[in-house]
């Protein structure tokens, strides 16, 4: 562990400082790409002219069109592209925990992410290297994505109640990237040409390499990497580490259902509030993306709302346990759904867009609810996994994404099938039913997940 007792980037190790610009700067990229990816592929790369280029899509299209029971409309088929690729950004984590704790470590494990994900964006500028780019990207964040989690959680000793707080800033930082990528990729893309936007993009995710490779010697020391034959002789897991682990497994399906929503911002609700909502400003038509940046800001300032607001809690009342949190925050982005439900159905009713205000209330709705999801949960699994695992434990953590965003590409297909005010309120019943699993598991299993008092938690 590196210097545990650093507190000079605002009380933190210095070395949350890298990882959280490095993560910025990566997320700008991915959420640059991401943000333009669905309207790119239903604007143009899915149409007659484009869509032959594409080396290997004909076999490809005919293998989602299999798996989703027959041919697919261009909406449905960019959100079921949509769907099959952020959902294996979130199953690699698990291959690349697993080459970091195993063969490479993690520094060179994300480094080697780091350029796979530059060369994926710089290989969007073509339409030929579609689908090889977003081979590129899916391994890289593989790679990236969960060993560099796991390097925040590592900067702090066991039983160090920093921890939890070092989430929530590495969130703040997340959603800074996210804040500047629809405004500077996305703009780029959606006013300029799609391929600025892609390059933007690749060049964002150098930077972030650039800042992660200059903290070097701030950052924890990778783990040993265990050989074949050292494996035996480590120390076996406690029964409370593999009750805890199980635990943690058992709440996939439920975090799954729990993020859905939140995750159909990038897709279906970007191509329906393109046509159904009033994005008229000043006389003048807002890019569409921008929506990624508004629910980013909303969602900035209420990560730093909920740090503040649990610090202050604490003090007066006993802080909840992070599973009922989850609960909380889960049944809190319901709210959200049903707004985006109303003012569908008033639109359906007078002939009208959807104001903007709907959309407004959507947003800070949901992102007061999620700032009580992700960020809790993920601490919850850094905090649970026993240490020598706690790499490809945050990687198991990311299959409830893996399965998420795969159900979100199915469901955005529905678009077109059922009325929006309809959409909305399914969204809305898979958060509400996840809180309520939420708050009745941890009754019944929470104490698995409770920090050891003779250890005070583990890494």
């Amino acid at each position: 562990m590196h210097n545990p007792e650093d507190r000079s980037f605002i009380g933190h190790p210095r070395g949350l400082g890298y990882l959280a610009f490095t993560e910025a700067w990566e997320r700008f990229s991915y959420y640059g790409m991401q943000s333009l990816l669905v309207l790119y592929m239903v604007g143009k790369l899915l149409h007659p002219g484009h869509i032959e280029r594409i080396a290997g899509f004909v076999p490809f299209r005919n293998l989602l069109e299999h798996v989703y029971g027959g041919p697919l409309s261009v909406q449905a088929l960019a959100s079921a592209i949509f769907g099959l690729y952020t959902g294996l950004v979130y199953l690699t984590p698990i291959g690349g925990g697993l080459i970091a704790d195993r063969l490479l470590g993690r520094t060179r494990t994300i480094t080697l992410g780091a350029l796979l994900m530059a060369a994926g964006h710089f290989l969007m500028a073509f339409d030929v290297s579609f689908l090889l780019a977003l081979t590129c990207l899916v391994t890289g964040v593989g790679c990236f994505k969960g060993n560099l989690a796991s390097q925040v959680g590592a900067l702090y000793a066991t039983g160090d109640n920093r921890r939890a707080d070092a989430f929530q800033i590495y969130y703040l930082f997340i959603n800074g990237g996210v804040i500047a990528s629809p405004l500077i990729a996305g703009t780029l893309g959606e006013v300029y040409g799609w391929h600025y936007g892609f390059g933007a993009a690749g060049v964002g995710m150098l930077i972030g390499l650039t800042i992660y490779l200059s903290g070097r010697k701030w950052l924890p020391p990778d783990s040993p990497v265990v050989k074949k034959s050292e494996r035996a002789a480590k120390i076996p897991l406690t029964h409370r580490e593999r009750m805890g682990i199980v635990a943690l497994i058992a709440l996939l399906p439920v975090l799954t259902i729990a993020v859905i929503g939140n995750q159909q911002i990038f897709n279906a609700y970007l191509v329906w509030a393109q046509e159904k909502a009033d994005l008229i400003f000043f006389g003048r038509k807002m890019p569409t993306t921008w929506l990624i940046t508004l629910d980013s800001i909303v969602s900035v300032t209420f990560l730093a709302g909920a740090v503040v607001f649990w610090r202050l809690w604490s003090k007066k009342f006993p802080e909840p346990a992070e599973i009922t949190k989850l609960g909380i925050g889960s049944l809190v982005a319901v709210t959200g759904f049903i707004s985006l439900a109303m003012g569908a159905a008033i639109a359906a009713h007078s002939g009208m867009k959807v104001a903007i205000g709907w959309l407004i209330a959507f947003h800070v709705l949901n992102s007061i609810g999620f700032a009580n999801v992700f960020p809790v949960s993920l601490a919850l699994y850094a905090r649970v996994a026993p240490a020598a695992l706690s790499a490809t434990i945050i990687g198991i953590f990311y299959l409830h994404l893996f399965a998420a965003n795969n159900l979100v590409g199915w469901i955005g297909g529905f678009l077109e099938k059922m009325p929006a005010t309809h959409f909305w309120l399914l969204h809305a019943a898979l958060s509400g039913i996840a809180g309520v699993i939420f708050l009745i598991a941890g009754r019944l299993f929470g104490h698995l997940l409770a920090p050891d008092d003779n250890s005070g938690g583990k890494q």
